[in-house]
């Protein structure tokens, strides 16, 4: 049986899984716009997708402190409070979205760009 199986594991430990997280849903609040493979999209959209959420709320220190927990970043979790949550207020959610990206050239792994769907640039990521 799958109980208790949510999510993926990517082949490392806890708290290295919790650093790879954070240290992806820090980057792609900074820049907006990310490459990494497919899984690791997939992963982190529900993530940053929460914290956008929390940033929303009517208290906004309380929020920078739930997001600050989540990423240890004061500039990712400010940027979420002052940019990206007024961005996202009249949105009910899915602010993120996930392009697929081919395949990479060394081990034929699938790549993914994972962008803010309102305000992302177009121009091209290597």
């Amino acid at each position: 049986m799958r109980h208790g199986m949510a999510h993926r594991k990517f082949n490392r430990s806890t708290n290295q899984r919790k650093a790879l997280l954070s240290g992806l849903a820090i980057h792609l609040v900074q820049k907006e716009k990310i490459v990494t493979t497919l899984p690791k999209a997939k992963e982190i959209r529900p993530i940053v997708e929460r914290l956008i959420t929390k940033g929303k709320r009517n208290a906004p220190m309380l929020a920078f402190r739930t997001i600050y927990r989540a990423l240890r970043n004061k500039e990712a979790a400010q940027k979420i409070i002052t940019e990206l949550a007024p961005r996202f207020s009249q949105r009910p959610g899915g602010y993120v979205r996930i392009l697929h990206a081919g395949f990479r050239y060394g081990d034929q792994a699938p790549m993914a760009v994972i962008e803010f769907v309102e305000g992302a640039s177009t121009e091209k990521i290597n």
